[in-house]
């Protein structure tokens, strides 16, 4: 199978875990104590990649200084497209409670959430296909970290996406094309930095990065304290600790 095929490929599945996630939260009636643990997890798998995968390759690749402008780079972009997203509603986009604005309370916040939903997912998807560069081999440990970081995300998000009174076609119809564009990410990731410098790469792999840790501090975290605090830490190592290991494993 070409290359280019297999990190679309990947991207699509990552992504899909929104589906599973948002199935599983909007079917089903979820205790928030567990919605919540569930982030904490979700948020320790990707702190872990960020940290191994993603920064950590950045600086192998060319050094700390296109590793550190990526990242900040990547986490103020973000931030900045959070801030201006979360004045049209799309600020809880993340929560599973009632903090979601319907469309009555807050015109164009449907909007807004898909669009949050992009931001949040396209950095991860990048970086799966630009891992397949070094030697044609995804990176199985960060395939494996958006994945089981995307069932939370999808799962708290539909809880709230039904609480504000948003419908089946609007909370599936989103996923699932975020699902079609982390894969379209993906292959864009690949195929667009195949040429690109040791130096720039190292930079937008260190920029995904950042943007994924502002997300994690800005929407999953929150979620995570609002509802587990007591136990938040512990849950976020054991994800940390799982993506860790099999990093180590797949090293």
């Amino acid at each position: 199978m070409p290359e280019w095929l297999q990190a679309g490929g990947w991207g699509l599945l990552a992504g899909f875990a929104l589906v599973l996630g948002a199935l599983a939260g909007y079917a089903v009636r979820m205790p928030q104590r567990l919605i919540a643990s569930v982030m904490a997890f979700g948020a320790g798998v990707l702190l872990s990649a960020v940290s191994f995968e993603l920064i950590d390759e950045a600086h192998q690749r060319a050094g700390l200084v296109p590793t550190v402008a990526g990242a900040v780079s990547g986490a103020v972009l973000y931030t900045v497209c959070n801030l201006l997203l979360a004045r049209h509603g799309a600020r809880h986009r993340k929560r599973s409670g009632d903090r979601q604005p319907s469309e009555r309370e807050q015109e164009g916040s449907g909007s807004a959430i898909a669009l949050g939903a992009v931001l949040d997912g396209v950095p991860e998807s990048l970086v799966i296909g630009a891992s397949l560069l070094g030697g044609g081999v995804v990176s199985t440990v960060t395939v494996a970290a958006v994945f089981i970081s995307n069932v939370p995300e999808g799962l708290s998000s539909a809880a709230g996406m039904r609480g504000a009174g948003r419908s089946k076609a609007y909370v599936f119809g989103l996923w699932s094309g975020i699902a079609l564009i982390s894969g379209l990410s993906s292959l864009a990731g690949y195929t667009l930095l195949g040429q690109a410098p040791a130096a720039v790469l190292a930079g937008i792999i260190a920029l995904a990065g950042g943007a994924i840790l502002a997300m994690i501090a800005d929407t999953m975290i929150p979620e995570a304290f609002e509802d587990a605090h007591q136990m938040t830490g512990l849950i976020t190592l054991a994800g940390f600790l799982l993506a860790f290991a099999v990093s180590k494993a797949g090293g």
